[in-house]
């Protein structure tokens, strides 16, 4: 994922370096908190805001790999409708 990239789709680009300059990375990303964002120089709580919902938004679309454990189910697990 580029950070610079999805910071200047937010309007916030101008927080690349300092996201940069503390390798704040795909991996990192989802764990930042309102203290971190201002840790980074995020000083606004508007943009702060818009940090954290679109943070969430990516906790969302992105599932831990521990929960993508794929499961085999067998005709006789499945449910049959009206039984």
């Amino acid at each position: 994922m580029d950070i610079a990239a999805w910071l200047r789709d937010l309007g916030l680009q101008q927080y690349a370096q300092a996201f940069r300059d503390n390798a704040i990375d795909a991996a990192v990303l989802p764990e930042l908190t309102a203290d971190d964002l201002k840790d980074l120089g995020v000083n606004l709580v508007g943009h702060r805001r818009r940090l954290l919902g679109a943070i969430a938004a990516l906790r969302a679309n992105v599932a831990p790999r521990h929960r993508l454990r794929r499961r085999k189910l067998h005709l006789h697990q499945l449910p049959i409708a009206g039984s």
